[in-house]
């Protein structure tokens, strides 16, 4: 048998108590081999014992593999998957599509993977959100990139920061290709006015992985703080967010 098929899902239900993995029955008839219990046990151990730390990528895909898969090797595949998409970030948040394509994963597997990618960007969202930003900087920039690093078109977005440059409101504005997404100033301002906000971040990701501006990025950019000035708004930073870095329009004296 082709190796790189041999894989079947069978989904389970979302919020149900994941099964043993002894006695299970695998497709075909039969039980699931001991060494398989006896190596996720190991696994789940180790997890617990010493966190993440104590894990490579692909053991860390392994554990999230365990539910959608329960009673076959994991480890081939989730071995293909970081080999594929380059580490555990990327594989959880590329595209369910792309995902597809993988020899092995259907339905169940990216069900698992976009739960953990949601619960990831929650969890870093409830860092920032209803706090003063400008003194959690570090926070909103971890925030920015576990929701829009490795995202493969371009997505402008916007944080809304009331008198007290606390943020009251992250909003997706517009979603483009590869390299280009439409930005329409006075929607921005709009919406600013819609929420009482007092001052903005914009953000954008280049999917390319440099953060480095285009001239368009730059005179997008002074046509919002323009407009916004003349409403009484503050446009505090315009972040770039690429793959490993991000560029801030403030600090590169662009803004």
């Amino acid at each position: 048998m082709d190796q790189n098929r041999a894989f079947g899902e069978m989904p389970l239900p979302l919020f149900a108590p994941a099964p043993d993995d002894v006695g299970q029955a695998p497709p075909g008839g039969g039980r699931s081999p001991s060494y398989l219990a006896d190596h996720r046990a190991r696994l789940r151990e180790r997890f617990m014992a010493g966190g993440a730390a104590a894990l490579p990528d692909y053991e860390m895909l392994e554990l999230v593999l365990f539910r959608a898969i329960p009673r076959q090797d994991v480890k081939p595949l989730a071995r293909r998957l970081i080999e594929i998409f380059g580490d555990f970030n990327r594989v959880v948040t590329a595209p369910a599509a792309r995902l597809q394509q993988v020899d092995g994963v259907g339905p169940a597997v990216v069900t698992e993977l976009k739960i953990v990618e949601a619960a990831a960007q929650r969890m870093a969202r409830a860092r920032v959100m209803h706090r003063p930003v400008l003194s959690g900087w570090q926070a909103l920039l971890d925030y920015c990139h576990t929701a829009m690093a490795h995202g493969e078109i371009e997505e402008f977005r916007v944080l809304f920061l009331d008198r007290k440059n606390i943020l009251i409101a992250d909003e997706a504005q517009a979603r483009g290709t590869v390299d280009h997404v439409p930005v329409y100033p006075r929607e921005v301002i709009r919406r600013a006015l819609e929420l009482n906000a007092s001052a903005l971040i914009l953000v954008h990701n280049h999917p390319s992985g440099d953060p480095t501006p285009s001239d368009a990025d730059i005179s997008m950019t002074a046509r919002i703080a323009q407009a916004a000035d003349s409403m009484g708004i503050t446009v505090h930073d315009h972040l770039i967010i690429g793959k490993s870095r991000e560029l801030s329009f403030r600090s590169e004296g662009l803004l």
